[in-house]
C-alpha cells in the first residue's frame, strides 16, 4: 500500500502542478476564456487513464493461465520502463517545468485556444497512464486489489490538496528535493516490479529457471504474515526468489541507482539560476497574486 500511495502522490502531484501552472499562466495573460479548454484536456486524460485501468483489469479474462502470466509479466516490464523514465525525467525537468509549459501554452494559444486541450491532455494523461499501468502491475504482484487501489487513491487525493495549496501560495515545496527522495524509493519499487514480471514470464514458460531458487526464506518470512505482506506491498519482496529474478533485480538496481546518484551530484555541482530556484519552490503561483 505504501508503494502505491507514493506512486499516487508523486504522479498526482506532477499532474496537479501541471494543471496549476497552465491555469496560473492563462490567468496571468488575461485569457480566462480558454480555461475550459484546459479542463476538457484534463477530463479526457482522466477518462483515458481509467479506461486503460479497466482494460488491463478485465481484458485478460477468459485467457489461459500461461497467457495471463505472459501479459502480466510483459506489462510489468513496461511499467518498470515507464517509472524509470519518469524518475529521471522529473529529476531533469523539475526546475524548468513552469517555463517549459508556458512555452507550450504560447505555441498553442492561437485563436480560441483549442490547442490547450492537447497540451493539458498530454501533460496529465502521461501521469495517469503511468499510474494506471504501475498500479495494475502492483495488483498483479501482490494478489491484492483493495489495498493498492486504496493506497493510490489516498496518494492522489493528497496530491490534489497539495497542488491546490501550492497554487494558492499557502504551501511551498522544494520539488527537486521531493522528486529526489521519492526517486530513491521508487527505484527499489520498480526493481521489485521488474523482478516479479520476470517471475510471471517464468510461470508462463517463456523464461527458464522457475524451480531454480537463489534463496527461500518462506519459513522466516511467511507471505501471509504482516511483515511478509508489508515487504510484498512496499518493495515486492518474494521470500522464494529464483536466480533469474535476483539477477534481474541487481542488474536493474545497481546501474540505475548509480546513474541516479551521479545525476543528482552533477546537478548539485551546477547551482540553479535565480529564476529556476523560484520555479522550483513555487511552480504554480507565479503571477497569480
Amino acid at each position: 500500500m505504501l508503494a502505491n500511495f507514493l506512486i499516487g502522490l508523486r504522479e498526482g502531484l506532477e499532474a496537479a502542478l501541471v494543471v496549476g501552472i497552465l491555469i496560473a499562466y492563462v490567468v496571468k495573460i488575461k485569457r480566462k476564456d480558454v480555461l475550459a479548454r484546459i479542463w476538457i484536456g484534463v477530463g479526457l486524460a482522466v477518462i483515458v487513464s481509467l479506461g486503460l485501468g479497466a482494460l488491463l483489469t478485465f481484458g485478460a479474462y477468459g485467457l489461459s493461465f500461461e497467457a495471463q502470466e505472459a501479459i502480466g509479466g510483459s506489462l510489468s516490464i513496461v511499467a518498470t520502463g515507464f517509472v524509470t523514465w519518469m524518475i529521471f525525467w522529473m529529476l531533469r525537468t523539475a526546475r524548468t517545468m513552469s517555463s517549459d509549459l508556458r512555452h507550450d501554452i504560447d505555441r498553442h494559444l492561437v485563436g480560441a485556444g483549442w490547442g490547450l486541450v492537447l497540451v493539458a491532455f498530454l501533460s496529465v494523461g502521461r501521469e495517469g497512464i503511468e499510474t494506471a499501468l504501475f498500479i495494475w502491475a502492483a495488483v498483479q504482484a501482490t494478489g491484492e486489489t483493495t489495498l493498492p487501489i486504496l493506497g493510490a487513491t489516498l496518494g492522489i487525493l493528497l496530491a490534489v490538496v497539495l497542488g491546490y495549496l501550492i497554487y494558492r501560495g499557502v504551501v511551498r515545496i522544494n520539488l527537486a528535493k521531493f522528486f529526489t527522495i521519492t526517486g530513491f524509493f521508487l527505484i527499489i519499487v520498480a526493481a521489485g516490479v521488474l523482478s516479479y514480471g520476470v517471475h510471471d514470464l517464468q510461470e508462463a514458460g517463456i523464461l527458464p529457471g522457475l524451480n531454480s531458487l537463489a534463496f527461500d526464506v518462506t519459513s522466516a518470512v511467511p507471505p501471509s504474515s504482516w511483515y511478509g505482506t508489508l515487504l510484498k506491498g512496499t518493495v515486492n519482496f518474494s521470500p522464494a526468489t529464483t536466480w533469474l529474478e535476483m539477477f534481474v533485480w541487481l542488474a536493474y538496481v545497481v546501474p540505475v541507482m548509480t546513474i541516479f546518484i551521479r545525476t543528482i551530484r552533477r546537478q548539485h555541482s551546477t547551482p540553479p539560476t535565480r529564476s529556476a530556484q523560484h520555479q522550483e519552490l513555487v511552480p504554480a503561483t507565479e503571477g497569480t497574486r
